[in-house]
């Protein structure tokens, strides 16, 4: 692979005699990882009836390599599940080594496409809120549909510059994620189109895009909080640089140890002019050390721990309960109706109707007029003429057990391939001709979606934009 120039000088420098052994790296095969929703599947039980060969990654816990040159997981219909999502082995790392506690805010500033931010909102396991940012529309809507997917329902997607975020959540989250937009050194063997971008637009163009987007990011973190920042780059004035800035111009924040591997590598304090001997406690991954490809990270924490978080806590609980006693209200009964066959009821105060489109919103939530987002809370469907129709969202935030109406499928029929296809589908021997109405599509015990049955036939819900091609 032929190298810039430049990039190798820096490399050589870098990495001294390991230098061809990084060379070496570029002959090798890339690797190919899918991480498994545990809001959805344990480890255990996808590794029981996953399909095909999967080997663990060693320092993910529910991360695996696959045969990407021989095996299609997109096919799959445990993927249109949202049982795993697929995404490079190291690129997990940094939502894998961000603690996330049930009942966190948790923001993630750059997430499309979401790899990052489904692995967050799968260990808050229903609770707290995830906040999923990117600057770009058409890549938060791709972000909102694999979130969707997964079945995460406390979510808030945006599409803002984080500047402006600021005046809406100062000190408000609990976590804060940043896998910043950077020059992508660390993806050259994955992506060769990376080297042309890095020729275009280099280290010097990111660092300051990063540094004005950390210190947005620490403006809306609480006292005690904590903020992981991540590249998939190696360059110092991207990496280390970037977190002495931070601690530069907010001294409070201090660099917190990541839980170890043996492959990873300390960070450098010799990229800063003035030496920071925390530093090596940020990590650094390479190509040549590890199988996966290039990253940098580092956790810090703002502040003390010791009193912030109660006091936080307690703020947080009396906004709650002011925001929802004021809006609490009633059911529309065309929802409350279909509602009576899902085993979990309705908490009126967070409903939100705005026309037709009936929302399932977080608690807690400030005032967003003037942010431009694509969704708030989980979309529960349509009121229509009097009647209810499920969303797309609903069916994948649902568990089978759930909701009293399933019809089943082994992931072996054909007629899963024909649903996810917008097929129609006869299922006389699953029901009888005079039952009707809505029911959830599974496989494996696993919603894809909902249908609506009619003597014996199932006319197929399933959303236009998310069928098998």
């Amino acid at each position: 692979m032929n190298l810039p120039s430049a990039f190798e000088e820096k490399m050589q420098g870098l990495l001294g005699e390991e230098m061809d052994a990084y060379l070496a790296c570029y002959e090798e095969p890339r690797y190919y990882g899918l991480r498994v929703n545990t809001a959805k599947i344990s480890v255990e039980e996808f590794r029981k009836i996953c399909p095909f060969e999967i080997t663990p990654i060693p320092w993910i816990e529910n991360g695996f390599y696959y045969d990407g040159e021989r095996l299609s997981p997109a096919k799959h219909p445990y993927y249109f599940a949202g049982l795993y999502y697929l995404q490079e082995p190291s690129a997990m790392t940094p939502a894998s080594r961000l603690p996330i506690e049930p009942g966190d805010r948790v923001l993630d500033l750059c997430a499309a496409p979401g790899g990052k931010a489904t692995e967050l909102g799968a260990k808050l396991l229903d609770t707290g809120l995830l906040a999923a940012n990117d600057i770009s529309s058409s890549r938060a809507k791709g972000l909102l549909k694999n979130i969707e997917v997964f079945g995460i329902g406390n979510v808030l997607v945006l599409s803002e510059e984080p500047g402006k975020l600021v005046q809406y959540f100062p000190e408000y989250f609990d976590k804060i994620l940043i896998d910043a937009p950077c020059s992508g050194e660390g993806m050259f063997r994955k992506d060769k189109k990376m080297v042309k971008a890095w020729d275009e637009h280099g280290p010097e163009y990111f660092c300051n895009i990063q540094k004005s987007i950390i210190l947005q990011a620490a403006q809306m973190l609480r006292p005690g909080g904590m903020l992981l920042y991540s590249t998939c780059t190696f360059d110092g004035r991207e990496n280390e640089r970037v977190i002495g800035y931070l601690r530069e111009h907010e001294p409070e924040f201090q660099i917190l140890d990541i839980a170890p591997y043996e492959g990873f590598c300390q960070g450098i304090p010799e990229m800063l002019e003035e030496p920071d001997g925390e530093l090596r406690r940020t990590v650094r991954i390479f190509p040549h050390k590890m199988q996966g490809e290039g990253h940098y990270l580092a956790l810090l924490r703002k502040g003390d721990l010791s009193t912030a978080r109660g006091q936080a806590a307690s703020d947080r609980a009396l906004a709650a309960g002011e925001r929802t006693a004021a809006k609490a209200g009633k059911i529309p009964e065309p929802l409350a109706e279909f509602f009576r066959d899902i085993t979990f009821g309705l908490d009126a105060a967070r409903l939100d109707i705005r026309g037709e489109r009936v929302y399932y919103m977080p608690k807690g939530l400030p005032d967003l007029r003037g942010v431009r987002f694509l969704r708030t809370g989980l979309l529960l469907g349509e009121l229509k003429k009097n009647r209810f129709e499920p969303s797309q969202a609903l069916a994948m935030y649902l568990k089978k057990e759930e909701y009293r109406h399933c019809i089943n499928f082994p992931a072996e029929d054909e007629r899963v391939l024909k649903y996810l296809k917008g097929e129609t589908l006869d299922v006389e021997e699953l029901a009888s001709a005079k039952e009707k109405g809505w029911r959830l599509v599974c496989v494996d015990g696993y919603p894809l979606g909902f249908g609506k049955l009619s003597g014996g036939v199932l006319k197929n819900k399933y959303l236009p934009g998310w069928r098998l091609c």
